[in-house]
């Protein structure tokens, strides 16, 4: 591996660990391989009951976080019917018990159509989200429960993958920002029964999907890294590429703009022919715009 190690890897996380837990395995990786100077963070948070996809920002690419953060999400999730926790998840305590014994398939299919599309949701107390400069979280630990702002989120799809009772699997495709915690206690109250997320898998973060994912085990293995980094085009589908040369890459380098050509798309990103991420540009009226820049690879 160079000194300028720069993309994103496709993680897929365990259970029982927290994102920031990856972050720094990744991390300790890297400083074994004496490149303990490359930055590190990831796009996503997922919490430490979930596994699956999580995008991991290496180098140059971390400051593309927010990009790649949020793509659309696709989600396997489990929940049990009869029980509410204060978390929304397996992780929090039961705050309350109902009888779900007859509740039937058909039942909770007609309920999902309501959660399907453009909807507002309500953050859960157990979220990362900032109210009044504290996280919800924080609050809720400290025994304190406070309104939240319902949030419009899109869910493109919901589909039941199987029922066991009390236990649904259902697939979401969904917009970046939904808490999946939150969908299986607002389905669970429609129902007037209860419920509470007890499994979750994300498969799919934009462009990054589960099959082609690798788990923190193969990294140790892995001699070269730059084999299981993602491509800038394909991290970032909703950007234009621009192919430039690298008389515009100085240009764009000394923020510069270069003429627009005549596309609808409003941002792109500037490529060397060898694949170098040069800049994110920002369509500004007949030219494009250099919005962030990344210097010349050693």
């Amino acid at each position: 591996m160079t000194n300028s190690l720069s993309g994103f890897l496709n993680i897929n996380k365990p259970q029982g660990i927290t994102s920031h837990d990856v972050v720094a395995q990744v991390r300790r990786g890297l400083k074994q391989r004496g490149m303990g100077k490359v930055k590190v963070g990831h796009a996503g948070t997922l919490d430490p009951m979930a596994t699956g996809v999580l995008i991991v920002c290496l180098g140059a690419a971390t400051r593309l976080s927010d990009d790649v953060m949020h793509g659309e999400k696709k989600y396997r999730a489990i929940l049990k019917f009869g029980e509410t926790t204060d978390t929304y998840d397996a992780e929090g305590q039961i705050t309350q018990t109902r009888d779900a014994s007859s509740l039937t398939r058909d039942q909770i299919e007609a309920a999902l159509p309501a959660f399907r599309g453009d909807i507002l949701q309500v953050p859960p107390m157990y979220s990362a989200i900032k109210q009044g400069g504290k996280k919800l979280y924080d609050l809720a630990r400290q025994g304190q429960t406070v309104e939240r702002e319902p949030r419009a989120v899109t869910i493109r799809a919901l589909e039941i993958a199987a029922w066991d009772a009390p236990f649904l699997v259902f697939n979401v495709t969904c917009s970046a920002g939904t808490y999946i915690r939150s969908l299986a206690y607002d389905l669970g109250e429609v129902l007037n029964i209860g419920a509470h997320l007890t499994g979750l898998i994300r498969t799919g973060s934009g462009a990054f999907m589960i099959e082609n994912a690798v788990t923190l085990d193969t990294l140790p293995d892995t001699p070269d890294w730059s084999s299981l980094l993602t491509p800038t085009q394909t991290a970032l589908p909703h950007l234009l590429t621009i192919a430039i040369t690298l008389e515009q890459a100085r240009e764009l380098r000394f923020g510069r703009a270069l003429p627009y050509d005549g596309n609808d798309i409003e941002r792109g990103v500037a490529i060397l022919p060898d694949g170098e991420l040069v800049a994110v540009l920002k369509r500004l009226e007949n030219m494009w715009q250099p919005e962030k820049v990344f210097p010349a690879e050693a």
